[in-house]
């Protein structure tokens, strides 16, 4: 999903993925878990803070 809004893999290591996304004047970075069927509610807020995405954009990725 990250991928569809321009994020790239930059590394994996254990259980954890990390992805870039280069903008105009800065560079996101996004830690996600890769080996849980559900993510906690913490860490999808920590995960959209990361990404710079609302729960509004992440719910409008989904109905796509």
């Amino acid at each position: 999903m990250l991928e569809a809004q321009g994020f790239t893999l930059v590394r994996q290591k254990g259980s954890h993925i990390r992805l870039r996304k280069e903008e105009i004047g800065r560079t996101l970075l996004v830690t996600v878990p890769s080996n849980q069927k559900q993510i906690r509610k913490g860490t999808l807020n920590g995960i959209l803070s990361q990404a710079g995405l609302s729960k509004e954009e992440l719910v409008a990725l989904f109905q796509v």
